[in-house]
Parts: structure tokens; sequence; C-alpha cells
């Protein structure tokens, strides 16, 4: 699956019309709050820059259904914060995406310059995959690149359209996009044994079929979040108040009892309170057991020492969905010990995106882990096996 990466190809007095995910959180002043996207696509971005190529950025940001009006969504604030961070570099921004402005700013890029587009969704053809819009966008560039992974399990415009668009032009990826393929495929195809799987967040139904595909190429999957709740109802356990999908039962024993169900691992033990609260009255409990008026928040600590157990002697280790209710201590133990563990495990470690992301970074441990994915859906349909047109239709290596 190795693609050509934007090291492969001759930049130089060449236009790179590159896809990034400059899709940051703004508070109500337009101020970014974390500009860890940005920083990403550095790497991406610099050697374009350095070798001379004329750098043309798009990206989206948010969900603004096509209002260009909505300066809550405008990538303003991402422009000016790619200026500070690239200071050798005049970077400028377009108020438009492929309208009379952006036309004017990509005729005036020189050699080494950077401008950045205007939000892609303001452009209602970007979510359609319209092929006059990609057209439009396509004029821009000699040279494709993709870096945004956290879009590459979509399909619109800008993703494949675009590249389409463009014909026989180099067509390659971003130093982002290809550490992913490399963690999330190629080091899942053929991983080192044992390999261990841990899931957790909220709804097995969310997951379903990550862990069907996980059961056929892991030693253990280990179950936590909210999701074992159902797991438990499904062997006949009491769960309290605590959210569970009772609807997914019949699924969450398919599972079990399934040709490779033997590798779910659940917890064995619970911490549960009797409200929603960091306050509120705490007991740990057999798994299984929570009483009426309970609601289960983490995993217990027999169950953390277990998963941290099973973590320790993996060779490779992949990790999807905090254990537990990780934003509120003392609820986020659970979470802390696992991420600990993985941390100080041998394994080559990878952290799926989302928020497992979230917590590894919150509690430190993102540096002395071999990856921290950037996509979270997209994560988890690389690991479900299906398709990205997005990324198969770039040039191979």
């Amino acid at each position: 699956m190795a693609k050509k990466t934007i090291a492969d190809v001759d930049v130089a007095g060449k236009r790179v019309l590159m896809r990034v995910d400059f899709n940051v959180p703004l508070d109500e002043s337009q101020q970014i709050t974390d500009d860890r996207r940005i920083r990403m696509a550095l790497p991406s971005i610099e050697s374009v820059v350095s070798r001379g190529g004329r750098l043309i950025l798009m990206s989206h940001l948010g969900r603004p259904k096509g209002d260009a009006g909505d300066a809550k969504f405008s990538l303003r604030p991402a422009a000016e914060r790619l200026a500070e961070l690239l200071p050798d570099a005049q970077v400028k921004f377009a108020s438009d995406t492929v309208d009379a402005d952006a036309q004017s700013k990509v005729a005036e890029l020189g050699d080494g310059d950077v401008v950045v587009l205007e939000n892609l969704r303001f452009e209602p053809g970007e979510k359609k995959g319209d092929a006059e819009f990609a057209g439009r966008l396509a004029t821009f560039g000699e040279i494709y690149c993709n870096d945004a992974f956290g879009t590459c399990h979509r399909t619109d415009a800008s993703m494949v359209a675009v590249p389409q668009a463009m014909g026989d032009a180099d067509k390659v990826v971003g130093f982002l996009v290809s550490k992913e393929i490399e963690y999330l495929g190629d080091v899942i195809a053929n991983p080192e044994r044992p390999f261990v799987a841990v899931l957790g967040g909220a709804k097995v139904s969310d997951k379903i079929t990550v862990i069907e595909k996980l059961l056929t190429i892991c030693d253990k999957v280990l179950i936590g979040g909210a999701m074992a709740y159902t797991f438990a109802l499904a062997q006949g356990g009491r769960v309290g108040d605590s959210l569970a999908e009772p609807d997914k039962v019949d699924l969450a024993k398919r599972l079990l009892e399934a040709e490779h169900g033997a590798k779910l691992v659940l917890p064995v033990d619970t911490i549960c309170g009797d409200g929603p609260r960091p306050d509120c009255e705490k007991i740990t409990v057999a798994a299984g057991q929570i009483p009426d008026g309970y609601e289960g928040f983490d995993i217990g600590p027999e169950t953390a020492r277990l998963f941290a157990a099973a973590v320790h002697d993996a060779k490779t280790v992949i990790w999807n969905g905090p254990m537990g209710w990780f934003e509120n201590p003392p609820f986020d133990e659970g979470t802390k010990r696992l991420a600990r563990a993985i941390a100080e495990s041998e394994a080559t470690s990878i952290i799926a995106g989302g928020d497992s992301a979230a917590a590894i970074q919150q509690l430190g441990f993102a540096d002395s882990v071999s990856h921290v994915s950037t996509g979270g859906g997209a994560s988890l349909a690389m690991l479900e096996g299906k398709p990205f047109v997005a990324v198969d239709l770039l040039d191979e290596k």
C-alpha cells in the first residue's frame, strides 16, 4: 500500500495543491484553542516551501452547511496561525475558495509562498463530490498532495474528484498520511504477536465491524468503557442505571459466541457512582453486579491490573476508546492506568484517534507511544478494512 510521498516529487517552481486537515477548535473570539492539527501538517508544508514549491492549502472547518457568511467557520485564524509557524515564508489567505480572490492569490504565488483557501465546506460542491467544483480547484495545482487523514475515508470533492480531475499530474501523500498508512495499514496487516486490541467508548453498535475484524486478527480484544455494560447484559448481568444498549444485547451475544469470541476479555469489576458527578457516592462491584440507582463510570482496579498486564505482554497494541468517564476524575483512573501501561510497554503502540488520542495527549503519554492517529472515523474505517478511494487513486511508490 506504499504510496509516493511529497518528498518523491520535484516541486521547485510548481504549484502544489495540498489537502490538509486544519479543522481546529475555535473559541467564541475565533481564537484557536488547540493548533495540533496545523503543527502536524508542518513537515509536509515545509517540504514544499523549503524546495521552492508554490503551495495552495485547502481544508474544511466544522459543518457550515455552505454558509460562506458565517465567520465562525472561516479558516482565516488557521492561516494566521500558520503564518506564525512559518515566519520565513509568505503566507496569504484567500477570502473565497475558487473565486476571484483565490484565483488572484494563486496567480501571485512566488517560489516558497503559501496561500490558504477559505473553508471548502462553504462550497456545496465539496460534500457532494461535484465534478464542476473539483475541476475549478484542480486548475490551481500541478501536483496534488493528500495530507488529511481524518477525511481519507470520505469521497468529498477535494479528496477524490480533484485528484481525478488533475489527470496525469503527480498525486502523492503527505508525511502524515504516509505514517497513518504505515501504522494502521502495514503494521496491522503484519503485526508482531501477541497482538492486543483495547476498545472502549459508549456503544457496541458504533464498533461492531471493528470488533468483528479485530477478533479475526488479534490474540486478545479487551473491552472497556460503557460498551462493556451491553456485554454484561448479554451475560445475564445487572448494570443498574449504566449507559448501555439493551437493543444490542443479541449483537453482543453473537460476538461472544462467535468463532473467535473467546478472544474477548471483559471487565471483572466496575467503579460505580450514584449519579453522574465527580462527588457522587462511589462503590466498586463485580462486573455485572451494579445495583439499581448506580451507574458504572470506570473499569475497576482488578480489571485495570488485568488489562495492564495484557498490554505489558503484547508486542503490538492498538487502542480506541477510553475505559471510563476519563474527563471527570476520579473516573479517569482506568484510562490513566491503561495509558501508562501502553506508554511503558515495549510494544508497537497505536492510538487510533478520537477520544483515545485526546486522552493520551491529556495524560501526557503521547510522546511515549509509537503512533497517535489523527483520524477517529478514518482510523476505524481503516481497521475495518474499508476501501479508501482517496488513497487508492494516488501514485504508488
